[in-house]
């Protein structure tokens, strides 16, 4: 999945060089700043960042409303939330930052 979101953002590149594109990957995980108001706005935020349902609505709303930009944004969530689950990240839990849907992250898995 990380591969197709990555090939269709060569497709809807907004004309950005690749390092742009590079920093943009990982900026979703902006997210991450709603932990430091509690577990649980980091948790609601993260997941709005890293749902891949969401990410897919935005591609097809931008697509049908013929809007680059968002179809673009909708792609690179996707692509980034999928690289996410390679990694072992998955859509958060209220209780830690640790507790993903996938199970536990970190050493004490």
């Amino acid at each position: 999945m990380t591969a197709i979101g990555i090939y269709l953002l060569t497709i809807y590149n907004l004309h950005l060089s690749f390092w742009i594109w590079a920093i943009l990957f990982f900026s979703p995980d902006i997210g991450m700043l709603g932990y430091l108001v509690n577990t649980k706005v980091g948790a609601v935020v993260y997941n709005l960042f890293h749902h891949k349902g969401i990410a897919i609505a935005l591609a097809v709303a931008g697509y049908y409303l013929h809007n680059d930009i968002l179809t673009a944004i909708g792609i690179l969530l996707f692509s980034h939330a999928s690289f996410d689950r390679i990694l072992g990240y998955g859509l958060k839990y209220e209780d830690s930052f640790k507790n993903t849907h996938l199970g536990s992250i970190g050493k004490n898995q």
